[in-house]
């Protein structure tokens, strides 16, 4: 895992030595995802910087530094990230006559493209990655980004300029540079909680797509490509289901043996390795396959809160218990946020607004004193349907939709003269077993959607922070991205699937993974996600719906592999997610940090954001009535953000 960085200035005469310099600064800006080593490469009569910090996990002599240069001299790379099936390239290519120097696998990928192309090698890999390339004979750059988006990479190509890094920091080190805000990503952000792809919070910048190939020749507009398409393996999976003759058993087995396999390849390091752990359904199945693969204990951590209802500790504690595994936890106390807090801008370096990116900095911060990398369950909710808003949303709509939209608008209504803290009250006379955790943040969700005219606007709804954001935002107008796309709902007419691609091309990327890389990699930590392997993921879209679902049960097939390894009791039980008490803490402890942030004479000034719907807002959040942490935080962040990276 490493950071990456790089420019292309095509201006006349630009001298090796400036080049280098702003290579340089532009790494050194990310040095927290490298701090081991550091490189910078530079061809003075193309113009090209490629810069590089390096986390060293596999090889970690100086035959695996970068940027490296291919045993033929022609490509030199500058990579993020790891290819978890580089032994097996390396044997095939050693069987064609190519020769290694070391035992990284970027030399392997080097190899690979240089006999095989590189879309070509890029669809043999196994694993995540960010990487640009530099073709010394074509003078092309290509930049290639992971199929699910698990390692960032932004890019600018302005006139005769272009910048390229792992996080918008470094591109904002570099000189003759100075980014202007884009209006339409903010209203978007405002929605969403994070900028959604391709756009950043800078006009000028864009992220390159997950699965796609950006190349750039001399005198020639930018070309992008994919090389693995998730709307196409959603569509030729669903096609797959519909004619799958697989029993309970051989689905059960299969999905095993390749969990299995992938657990098994990102066991592979030369630095400390262990796990994050919160007990639930997808962290309990990566660890259990991890102790299955090993002959000693595997290390685990996780985190808990001393408010019960988002702690998940004593789940963690009790299947490590039952796995035998190293386990070490941290409980989290309000003071632990409110250090964090005036951190998070400085890690995003762009709006982002997902709470839990407070407790997963903690658990990174805390497992990083005791190993280098750490596997996560990340991606079990969008591959095998977890989420319960999934078959919350289909019912609710198979149930309602037939019934009058005034009719659901009146009863919306009713549930709204309700406060949360009586719905939670009055939720604790029904049994255990049909209390979700926070009630009444869920009562007041539901009332916002029954009024939603159809399944697409019900989800948008329950992915969406501020519900009219260009109300909000000023100045703007959000960017319709596949949330808005109706071709989707004819290639996927299952409405839980279309939710999952939907997820899986949007909330995946820009918001799990982009909180993931940002907090591990604030503490030069390595995240792994082997339920995020592409391989599980094809198999999972192949699957017909009842794998998933079952008997009102998500994630039925993968609760069948993890009941080989873990008694169904220790990990049967409400999905908590991986939240904090943010509605409490902001009528506490973060009370006045908060309410200097969204001071209205500020607001006003900026011109950004209207105060009076935050003023709104603010007020009946203090008075207890409604419990607005979410639309909150996102104001908050962005404003957060904007005094840390001004423009």
């Amino acid at each position: 895992m490493c950071g990456i960085a790089g420019l292309i200035d095509r201006r006349a005469g630009t001298p090796a030595a400036a080049l280098g310099a702003t290579a340089r600064a532009m790494a050194d800006a990310i040095a927290h995802r490298g701090p081991d080593g550091s490189g910078v490469w530079v061809d003075e009569s193309a113009g090209v910087g490629l810069g590089h910090r390096r986390l060293s996990i596999i090889d970690l002599s100086e035959t695996g530094a970068q940027p490296m240069v291919s045993a033929s001299g022609r490509y030199v790379i500058s990579y993020n990230g790891e290819v978890f099936n580089f032994l097996d390239l390396r044997r095939e290519l050693e069987a064609a006559g190519d020769r290694f120097r070391g035992g990284s696998d970027t030399e392997v990928m080097l190899a690979g493209f240089a006999r095989w192309g590189i879309e070509a090698t890029a669809k043999r890999l196994i694993g995540m990655f960010a990487l640009a390339l530099w073709d010394r004979e074509t003078r092309r750059l290509t930049l290639v980004r992971d199929r699910l988006g698990i390692k960032p990479l932004y890019y600018l190509v302005r006139d005769d300029l272009l910048l390229f890094g792992s996080e918008l920091k470094a591109l904002r080190a570099a000189p003759g540079w100075r980014p202007t805000l884009d209006r339409d990503a903010l209203v978007g952000y405002l929605r969403h909680n994070y900028v959604a792809a391709p756009h950043s919070i800078y006009a000028e910048v864009k992220k390159l797509p997950p699965g796609h190939i950006l190349t750039l020749d001399p005198g020639q507009a930018p070309h992008l490509t994919p090389f693995w398409d998730m709307r196409e393996v959603a569509r030729a999976g669903l096609a797959a289901s519909r004619r799958t003759t697989l029993s309970d058993a051989e689905a059960v087995e299969r999905l095993d043996a390749l969990l299995r396999d992938s657990v098994r390849r990102r066991m592979l390091a030369d630095v400390p390795l262990g796990a994050f752990l919160s007990g639930g359904i997808d962290s309990s199945t990566v660890v259990a396959l991890m102790q299955a693969e090993s002959n000693r204990p595997v290390k685990t951590f996780s985190i808990g809160f001393n408010e019960a209802a988002y702690d998940e500790s004593p789940h963690a504690r009790a299947v490590a218990a039952h796995l035998g595994t190293e386990h070490t936890e941290f409980m989290v106390e309000p003071r632990h946020a409110l250090d964090v807090i005036p951190k998070l801008a400085e890690w995003y370096d762009e709006p982002f607004a997902d709470p839990s990116q407070i407790p997963t900095y903690l658990v990174a911060a805390m497992t990083r004193k005791h190993v280098t990398v750490a596997l996560s369950g990340d991606g079990g909710d969008e591959v095998f349907a977890g989420y319960n808003r999934y078959f919350w949303a289909d019912s609710l709509w198979r149930k309602l939709g037939k019934l009058p939209r005034g009719l659901r608008r009146a009863g919306a209504c009713a549930v709204r003269q309700v406060a949360p803290a009586t719905w939670d009250a009055l939720f604790r006379l029904a049994p255990r077993r049909w209390r979700p955790p926070q009630p009444g943040d869920k009562m007041h969700r539901f009332a916002d959607v029954l009024a939603c005219p159809g399944p697409d606007a019900i989800y948008r709804r329950l992915v969406s922070q501020w519900v009219e954001p260009g109300e909000v935002a000023t100045g703007g107008r959000e960017p319709l991205g596949p949330l808005w796309d109706d071709t989707v709902a004819a290639e996927i007419p299952d409405f839980i699937a279309r939710m999952q691609f939907l997820d899986t091309v949007t909330y995946l990327p820009d918001d799990i993974l982009t909180k993931v890389d940002r907090a591990t990699m604030a503490v030069s930590l390595e995240g792994r996600v082997p339920l995020l392997d592409h391989r599980v993921v094809e198999f999972a879209w192949s699957l017909p719906r009842h794998f998933k679902l079952r008997e009102g049960r998500s994630k039925w097939i993968l609760r069948q592999v993890l009941a080989r390894y873990v008694p169904d009791r220790l990990v049967e039980r409400p999905k908590m997610g991986f939240g904090v008490p943010i509605d409490a803490w902001l009528r506490g402890p973060l009370r006045d940090w908060a309410q200097d942030l969204l001071d209205p004479r500020t607001l006003r000034a900026d011109g950004l954001i209207r105060p009076e719907p935050v003023e709104r807002l603010w007020r009946e959040h203090q008075s207890g009535a409604v419990n607005w942490q979410y639309p909150l935080w996102v104001v908050l962040m962005f404003q957060a953000w904007r005094r840390r990276w001004p423009l």
